[in-house]
């Protein structure tokens, strides 16, 4: 018997599974079930009466339908007010999650007190391709931009322990948003978790789902870019844009000065090393206070200009190779046939340039973050 977790099953326009999972979870040992009747109507209310015949479940209703994301919070709000348990393990009522998952996430998240998130094998062959390509995408962008490396960004099974349920219900969203939204604030929040591998299974390729791919993957999408403008991401694109006005805003004053007391060479170079040394160090005091690192100066300083290094040299080499063979090409040729070989060679580089400074300051930032300014255990 599981008596300290509780299953959460937010329902919509539910058929004949609904009674079948209940059922399910209890014949496995759980004693305690929410369902939430998110406001089907009047053609459901026989299933979730049935539902509720059983001394296990407990059936919470909204008069109205307001979304997945709303569900899961009233469920929340009301296991905090009437439970006193480990927690609850959210699952989807169209036995999409079976009974063993769920007990294997309710068992991870009793042992370590963390979120824990059931991830599915997208790489299974009956893996619907809207679902695979959905999450893939999805996933990538949490990698790069948020820096969470999640396996599953749209699993619906996750156990949440009640200590985290309180800050839970105040995450905005009320649909299907709601799910990305829990993932994003967990980032914010700092909060612990892991993963647990779970079955595959998709009925009917998954027709039963409510998901409208357009309208909820564009909430879905809209609240990570909300995220990264008032998350670290900016403030660290705030710091590059100042260190690089305050590199050629220096460069030009120092010029202008020395240029009336030394030879052009030495004004040249001395101006430009002084104001990427000021800058750099500017660039490196910022980034210390937006990543809030707690390591000390001298071990953070060497990490950060050894990453600098490393990004010229990258940043360099890859230009080099990449447009000596673009240059190579017969397109390019054709292109700018009219040119002369070095103002070809010029465009080339310059717009070979561009996608690989994006990709080293995208590098840079992860790196910076997960490595550079990382925070030393207490």
């Amino acid at each position: 018997m599981i008596k300290n977790v509780s299953v959460v099953l937010p329902s919509y326009k539910p058929d004949e599974k609904l009674e079948a999972t209940v059922k399910g979870f209890i014949d496995s040992g759980f004693e305690d079930i929410i369902v939430i009747d998110d406001g089907g109507g009047e053609e459901y209310k026989a299933i979730f009466e049935r539902v509720a015949q059983y001394p296990q479940c407990t059936v919470l209703t909204h008069e109205v339908n307001r979304g997945k994301g709303a569900a899961l919070k009233t469920a929340f709000k009301w296991y905090s007010e009437n439970r006193d348990g480990i927690g609850v393990v959210t699952a989807d009522g169209d036995g999409q999650h079976t009974p063993e998952d769920t007990y294997n996430i309710a068992v991870a998240m009793e042992k370590s007190g963390n979120i824990v998130l059931g991830v599915r094998d997208f790489s299974q062959p009956d893996v619907p391709e809207r679902s695979k390509k959905g999450n893939t995408i999805t996933s990538n962008v949490f990698k790069i931009f948020v820096g969470m490396k999640i396996s599953d960004t749209q699993t619906g099974l996750r156990g949440i322990p009640a200590k985290y349920l309180p800050k839970m219900c105040e995450i905005y969203g009320d649909r299907y948003e709601y799910e990305t939204n829990m993932l994003l604030y967990m980032k914010r929040w700092d909060f612990p978790f892991e993963e647990v591998k779970i079955r595959t299974v998709y009925i009917n390729e998954n027709e039963t789902s409510h998901f409208r791919p357009v309208r909820d993957s564009m909430r879905i999408y809209s609240l990570i870019i909300k995220f990264l403008v008032t998350g670290m991401f900016v403030k660290f694109l705030g710091s590059s844009v100042i260190s690089f006005v305050l590199d050629y805003g220096l460069n030009v004053v120092l010029q202008l000065f020395l240029r009336a007391v030394s030879p052009e060479v030495i004004a040249t170079a001395a101006s430009y090393i002084g104001a990427r040394i000021v800058s750099s160090f500017a660039n490196y005091s910022m980034n210390r206070r937006i990543f809030q690192s707690n390591s000390g100066m001298k071990k953070t300083i060497f990490r950060y200009y050894a990453l600098a290094v490393f990004i010229m040299i990258a940043g360099s080499a890859a230009v080099t190779i990449f447009s000596a063979m673009a240059n190579g090409l017969p397109i390019i040729s054709s292109m700018f046939a009219d040119m002369g070989e070095n103002e070809v060679k010029t465009i080339v580089s310059t717009s070979i340039k561009l996608p690989v400074d994006m990709l080293l300051f995208l590098i840079s930032y992860n790196v910076q973050k997960k490595y550079v300014f990382r925070k030393d255990e207490q």
